[in-house]
C-alpha cells in the first residue's frame, strides 16, 4: 500500500495541473495584500466607525491575523473549484490518458489502487489549504504585523485578544481542510464516472452552487433540505471565531462533513470495483 499510495503521489506531483492551484493562490493573496495595504485602512475604519461611537479603539486592527480571517471569507467560495483540479483528475485522468488497463495490471487489488488515489486526493486538498494559511499568515503578518483580531458579525463585532487568536486559526485551518475533503471526496466520485478531466471539475461545481442556492433561498421547503446538503456545514471553520467557541455546533458539523465524504467513497469504490475498463 505504501509504494502504491508513494507511486500515486509521485504521479500527481510530476503533472503540471497540480500546481495550478497553488499558482493560483501564490498570486491571489499578495495581490489582495497589497491591495488592502494601499488603500490605507478605509475599510477598516469603516468597520469600526459603529464602535468608535461609543469606545476609544486603539491598537493595530488592521494586522495580519484580520489579514487571514478576511481572505479566508474572500476565497472561501473559489477554493473548492482549486480543489477539484487535483482530486478530479485521479481517475479521469487515467481514463483520458488510455492508462487504466497498465494501472490494474498491478497486483494489488482494485480497493488499493482506489485507496491510495484517494488518500493521493486528500493530501493534495490539505497540502492546498495549508499552503493558503501558511501564506496568508505570514505574509499578512509580515506586512500588516500583528495584533488583536476584530471578528464583524451581523450583530456584534467581537475581539479576540492577540494570545487568543493564533490556536483560532490553526483550528479553523485545520476545520477547513476538513470541510474541502468532504468537497475532494465528491470530486473524486465524479472523477470514477468520466473520461476527462473536466467533468469532475464543472460537475462538483454544479452540486456546489445549487445546493448553495437551495441553502440560501428563504422557502421553507429549501429550508426542510438544507441540513441534507454538504455545503450547510462547510463554514464550520468561522465558528471558531465566535465567543464563546459553539463546540456542539463543530462537533455536528464534522460529523456530518464526515459521513457525506465516506458516502461519497461508498459510492466510488462501487462504481470502481464494477467498472469495465476498456483502455
Amino acid at each position: 500500500m505504501k509504494t502504491i499510495l508513494g507511486n500515486e503521489i509521485l504521479k500527481t506531483s510530476l503533472k503540471w495541473r497540480s500546481y495550478i492551484s497553488f499558482i493560483t493562490i501564490a498570486a491571489i493573496i499578495p495581490l489582495l495584500d497589497i491591495g488592502l495595504y494601499l488603500e490605507q485602512g478605509g475599510w477598516a475604519r469603516s468597520i469600526t466607525r459603529g464602535l468608535s461611537q461609543d469606545f476609544l479603539v486603539m491598537g493595530n486592527i488592521k494586522n495580519g491575523y484580520f489579514i487571514t480571517y478576511f481572505i479566508m471569507n474572500a476565497l472561501w467560495i473559489h477554493i473548492p473549484f482549486l480543489i477539484t483540479l487535483g482530486a478530479g483528475d485521479q481517475l479521469a485522468g487515467e481514463a483520458t490518458g488510455g492508462t487504466f488497463r497498465i494501472l490494474l495490471t498491478r497486483p494489488a487489488s482494485r480497493s488499493y489502487i482506489l485507496s491510495a488515489k484517494y488518500l493521493t486526493a486528500l493530501l493534495y486538498t490539505a497540502a492546498l489549504v495549508l499552503f493558503m494559511g501558511a501564506l496568508s499568515l505570514g505574509l499578512g503578518a509580515l506586512v500588516f504585523g500583528t495584533g488583536d483580531l476584530l471578528v464583524p458579525g451581523a450583530k456584534m463585532l467581537i475581539i479576540h485578544a492577540e494570545d487568543d487568536v493564533l490556536w483560532r486559526m490553526g483550528l479553523a485551518f485545520a476545520l477547513a481542510t476538513w470541510g474541502m475533503w468532504t468537497v475532494a471526496s465528491l470530486a473524486f466520485l465524479f472523477s470514477s464516472l468520466v473520461e476527462n478531466g473536466i467533468g469532475p471539475i464543472i460537475g462538483t461545481m454544479v452540486v456546489i452552487i445549487v445546493s448553495y442556492i437551495i441553502g440560501n433561498v428563504p422557502v421553507d421547503l429549501f429550508a426542510s433540505i438544507k441540513p441534507y446538503l454538504f455545503t450547510s456545514y462547510l463554514d464550520l471553520w468561522s465558528k471558531v471565531f465566535e465567543d464563546p467557541v459553539p463546540w456542539d455546533a463543530v462537533l455536528r458539523s464534522v460529523l456530518a462533513l464526515g459521513a457525506f465524504s465516506i458516502g461519497f467513497y461508498a459510492v466510488t469504490w462501487y462504481i470502481f470495483l464494477r467498472k469495465d475498463v476498456l483502455s
